[in-house]
């Protein structure tokens, strides 16, 4: 199995930064309208009849696609939201679930450490900061191994927040408000507040 390996700029790794600076600023409803209006279908016509002295030739086949498209072409990077949830299919253990997070301004990533550190789960779910540039560092790779492992055709984007699941290696959740909403229940387990 071959592996893509992309490279992940900061912004990169945070979809809502990344997402603020494409489009040149066009508000994304203004987009939508915009690719919408571009798209001029031609009108129908009527199908040409041969004369009737002249017999019609069959159409040379058409050959097949060789691989499937991996994705319709977009504009901008179409961003894969993986949404498991901890308590359906991932048990709610400490010390089991780890969260990737950037070391920057990203404000999905600032959130989801201030809901560990408020929730007291600093102890029970292990933190990986990844910093700017580190593409090819331990830690990256581990990310990486994690979205692949997912089985959800990943595509060599990775992007952070990013909730792991430490016993199977794959990634549980990217969807921040629903790593929030499993951070907050796992807050309210007292196995989760007494690990240490």
């Amino acid at each position: 199995m071959s592996h893509t390996h992309v490279q992940t700029p900061a912004d990169a790794l945070c979809p809502a930064r990344a997402r603020g600076r494409s489009q040149a600023g066009i508000p994304t409803q203004q987009r939508t309208q915009t690719q919408a209006q571009s798209q001029v279908q031609a009108p129908p016509q009527a199908p040409a009849q041969a004369p009737a002295a002249v017999p019609a030739r069959p159409l040379p086949p058409t050959p097949a696609p060789t691989s499937p498209p991996t994705s319709p072409p977009t504009s901008a990077p179409a961003e894969q939201a993986l949404r498991g949830r901890i308590g359906t299919g991932f048990s709610p253990v400490p010390h089991r679930y780890r969260v990737y997070l950037a070391d920057d301004d990203c404000p999905r990533c600032l959130g989801v450490a201030s809901a560990l550190t408020g929730l007291g789960l600093r102890d029970a779910v292990a933190v990986t900061v990844l910093p700017p540039g580190s593409r090819g560092s331990a830690a990256h790779d581990e990310l990486r191994r994690a979205y692949e492992a997912s089985g959800h055709h990943h595509d060599g984007t990775l992007t952070v927040p990013a909730l792991c699941d430490g016993w199977s290696g794959r990634v549980v959740s990217n969807h921040t408000p629903d790593i929030l909403e499993d951070l907050r229940r796992l807050g309210t387990d007292p196995e989760f507040r007494t690990a240490g």
